[in-house]
């Protein structure tokens, strides 16, 4: 298993290397509040990206499935401990990740990513993969990898899309 390291190199950058690549990363945006890393870079890898940019959610975002998908976020699926209630990036356990966790309110967010990218985060989580992101502590949560159902991913993935429109 290959690890995430963070070196001091100065009072000003961090070093930080994941899977072998490393960033020069300025210390307001890794590890503090208004962290969140930058949401034009995808965090899926370039080679899966095209395939997952394609795929789209099974069903439509129905009040019935973004009420479920709400009850998914907010409770089993655990979206809120980091997203927060809100969606905001803000929740009880992001205080403890390298990187702020994704702002879902944040509308350039929204006109960049897509469902099927979203789905491969829920399914790969976000440790670093892409080569361009270091890792953000977003673990896998959909099966077979994590623990919730593929159908539950993406009603709370629909949920999250519905915040902040």
């Amino acid at each position: 298993m290959r690890r995430s390291v963070i070196h001091v190199v100065t009072s000003a950058v961090l070093l930080v290397s994941v899977h072998g690549v490393a960033w020069g990363v300025n210390p307001t945006g890794y590890g503090q509040a208004g962290g969140e890393y930058d949401v034009r870079i995808p965090r899926v890898p370039a080679g899966e990206l095209a395939k997952a940019k394609k795929v789209r959610p099974p069903f439509d975002a129905t009040p019935e499935v973004l009420a479920e998908g709400k009850a998914i976020f907010l409770g089993v699926g655990g979206c809120v401990s980091c997203h927060g209630a809100e969606g905001k990036g803000d929740g009880a356990a992001a205080s403890n990740l390298p990187i702020q966790p994704r702002n879902f309110t944040n509308p350039k967010f929204h006109k960049l990513r897509t469902p099927g990218e979203l789905m491969w985060v829920l399914k790969n989580g976000s440790m670093g993969q892409s080569g361009r992101v270091p890792g953000t502590g977003m673990l896998p949560v959909v099966q077979p990898k994590g623990f919730i159902t593929e159908e539950q991913g993406w009603k709370a993935l629909l949920y999250e899309l519905s915040l902040g429109q």
